[in-house]
């Protein structure tokens, strides 16, 4: 088994996760969860809330700017 970073104490997520429906100005970006690089730096874990039935999901890296003011 892999030894993840997320095991760690103190980890942070490096990454968030986004299902994104639409496009453009009226794309709906809904969190549902983060991503922690896995400690060979060859992969994620991904550990969501929520699974999407439609849309995309965006893995975008965590940034505490982006949390405080929201997605639109």
């Amino acid at each position: 088994m892999t030894d993840i970073n997320q095991n760690r104490p103190g980890n942070q997520p490096s990454h968030r996760l986004y299902t994104v429906n639409g496009d453009g100005e009226n794309a709906r970006w809904t969190d549902i969860g983060v991503a922690f690089e896995i400690r060979d730096r060859k992969g994620f874990t991904l550990c969501l809330n929520a699974l999407p039935l439609n849309g995309r999901v965006v893995m975008r890296i965590a940034d505490t700017k982006d949390d405080k003011k929201g997605r639109a």
